[in-house]
Parts: structure tokens; sequence; C-alpha cells
């Protein structure tokens, strides 16, 4: 993935300006794909290149948290893979889950980005954070992997699908 300046100077090859969450969109027309770290992923308009070198402008409505698997329609109908990128992420684990919780509360407090999994919270790497979190008595290690923090009750992380509906947030 390349990013490039956000301000947009000339035309690029393509215009991608539909966003649909993964399983609503055609995935066995993908043309090709976008591999994208979190930051790239949650953006109204940036020009991007594609895995295969395909020069896109991301031209969407409002900015919206891209996930694994979600697709963008080009302005000629075909359709890229949004692919998310392996970063450099911290993983923050408590043997007590109940202590897990409090560590949860303390980066949720601080209004950190943090994706939550089964018995993990993953987080960017901080060292201030970092050391308050093993100050409370975390395990920590530094790990590469894809990064989709949770979006919060104000909307501003990723979307999920609850009973059929759609929920975009910017």
């Amino acid at each position: 993935m390349t990013t490039h300046n956000a301000s947009i100077h000339g035309d690029p090859t393509h215009r991608a300006s539909v966003h649909r969450l993964a399983g609503d969109w055609p995935t066995e027309n993908a043309a090709g794909s976008l591999t994208l770290d979190f930051d790239a992923r949650h953006r109204r308009r940036i020009r991007l290149t594609g895995d295969q070198g395909e020069d896109v402008l991301l031209d969407l409505p409002q900015a919206v948290a891209m996930a694994e698997g979600d697709g963008l329609q080009l302005d000629d109908g075909r359709w890229l893979k949004v692919q998310a990128a392996a970063e450099d992420i911290v993983e923050v684990r408590h043997k007590d889950p109940i202590q897990l919780m409090r560590l949860a509360w303390h980066l949720g407090n601080r209004h950190l980005p943090t994706e939550i999994r089964d018995h993990v919270l993953l987080i960017r790497p901080d060292h201030v954070i970092e050391d308050m979190l093993r100050g409370l008595g975390a395990d920590l290690q530094k790990v590469q992997s894809a990064f989709q923090p949770e979006g919060g009750a104000y909307g501003h992380g990723h979307h999920h699908k609850h009973h059929g509906s759609q929920h975009h947030h910017e």
C-alpha cells in the first residue's frame, strides 16, 4: 500500500466512491485489492495505490472505518477488496480477566484506540502507556497484526452489522 499526499493533484486513473461491508458486495468479482493500515482505512478522501499498482482516488461521501474484506467499487464498475495491513501493535494481557477489564477502562479513559479480542487488548505502541500498563500488572508483547479498534459509543471506529442493519460511522 502506498498513500500519497491527501491533497489531490491531477486525476487518478480510477475513483472509488462506493463502499460496502464484507459480505455485501460480489467478492468473486474483485478485480484487485488495497492493503491499507488502519489510518488509511479510516478516510473519506485520499489518493492510494492498489496492490496491483493501480492509482485510485478514494472519494467517499463520509469517512468510514473500512475493515478486512470490505469492498470499494471503482467508477468503471470493478471492485477492489480492502485488506488490513499488518502494523506494529502491542498486545495487552492479564492473567486475571477482571484486571484485564480494568486495563481496558484505563485505555478508554485516555481515549486510546483499542481493539478488543478474546482475552487480549491491542493498542498502538506508546512507551508512556506501556509503562502505565506494566505498572498495573499487564503482560505486553509487541506483534505485527491488523488493527481494527473499537468504534466507541459515538461511532469513531469500525462498523458492525447488527441483525441485518448496517451502521456506518464517520
